[in-house]
């Protein structure tokens, strides 16, 4: 047994990086979700710590559990994007007792990964997108691309009036033969609206459709399902796990797409994907951003069977995320040939920028 002895998180708004140490002095990184991630360290300290603390470390599946049920009238998604640090903060400590990548301690071995390029934009013009989307095939060897269509949750309604039926043809015209093509709706149609964008999408080489009616609703998402030819995926922003466990029984989508820090860290979503695979669902997560969510997807896809195709891997920069920069002393988010790397230093192999750290509000929770 080897206790946890302390939880330090240095936080902003968008995001909040753990550290945990065993009693052993032995310590390790991970990250809360991002986004209101200052909200989140408060969810930690005050409704994970003092279940944490003490505990065996090398029994993390059962604290996690132990933690859902302490804490079970509070079933949402700031506790999920809590438990995320916790979890990620121990694997990496793990990983660097054994001087091994985390992948290899799920099972797998570092190496590449192919991944596909993820567009944020919806404010951006058919043409402006396929330009830039040609350019980073051209000059970093993206050989899959993924764009909006749609609104946010938009209720039907598209960005502005015909962006969708126009910026499908454009997009997937210029990228020309051997590209996979991916569009995300982002919870916005009716089934009815979604089967009809689907039907665009089919005609014009696009094989993943992403989330096309909210979210939360398994039963329009599945007619969708039910009703095209190419693969419609979801299920980001779920968090738990007997929705999960719905989801794929009732085959609402063709491929899972779990996000790492939305669900609770590395354990329940392996609990997830072994339940996708056992059902043969490829698992294709979500990691919309360059924090560490998209490093630790890199080390589930080179462990998990049924991995899907590729990594998403976020594109926009400054103007996008400002607050994804300079979070690390060295990026571990190299493109070559299309592919990212899960290098073998231990853990996650990554280090945060003091400067960083230095900028952010710290608190501890200890013994």
């Amino acid at each position: 047994m080897l206790k946890i002895k302390k939880i330090e998180t240095f936080a902003n708004e968008f995001v909040g990086f753990v550290r945990v140490t065993a009693e052993d002095g032995s310590l390790g990184w991970g990250q809360v979700s991002t986004y209101n991630s200052d909200l989140t360290v408060q969810v930690l300290h005050r409704q994970i710590a003092p279940w944490a603390l003490g505990h065996d470390l090398f029994d993390l599946d059962d604290l996690l559990d132990i933690i859902t049920e302490r804490e079970h009238k509070y079933p949402g998604s700031y506790l999920r994007r809590a438990m995320a640090g916790l979890d990620t903060a121990i694997w990496d400590l793990k990983g660097k007792r054994e001087g091994k990548p985390v992948c290899s301690l799920i099972g797998g071995s570092p190496g590449p990964l192919r991944a596909y390029a993820s567009s944020m934009k919806r404010d951006i013009t058919p043409q402006d997108e396929a330009e830039r989307l040609v350019k980073l095939r051209d000059e970093f060897g993206f050989d899959a691309f993924k764009w909006r269509v749609g609104s946010e949750c938009g209720r039907d309604q598209d960005e502005w009036p015909g962006r969708t039926e126009e910026i499908v043809p454009t997009v997937s015209k210029a990228l020309g033969d051997g590209i996979a093509k991916l569009v995300d709706a982002n919870s916005c149609y009716s089934p009815a609206r979604a089967i009809e964008v689907g039907k665009l999408l089919q005609d014009n080489g696009i094989s993943h459709f992403e989330e096309p009616c909210p979210y939360w609703e398994l039963e329009q998402t599945k007619q969708v399902t039910d009703s095209l030819e190419i693969d419609v995926t979801g299920g980001e922003q779920d968090c738990d796990i007997p929705t999960w466990r719905r989801m794929i029984d009732m085959h609402a989508v063709d491929i899972i797409q779990p996000d790492i820090l939305y669900l609770g860290g590395i354990n329940r979503t392996l609990r997830v994907a072994k339940m996708g695979e056992e059902a043969g669902f490829p698992c294709t997560p979500h990691c919309a951003n360059l924090s560490l969510v998209t490093l630790f997807t890199m080390h589930l896809l080179r462990a998990i069977p049924n991995a899907g195709k590729y990594l998403e891997f976020a594109i926009e920069g400054a103007d996008y995320y400002p607050w994804q920069q300079e979070l690390f002393v060295k990026s571990p988010f190299d493109i070559i040939d299309g592919k990212a790397t899960v290098t073998d230093e231990p853990g996650w192999g990554v280090e945060i920028r003091p400067e960083w750290l230095a900028t952010s509000t710290y608190q501890l929770s200890e013994i």
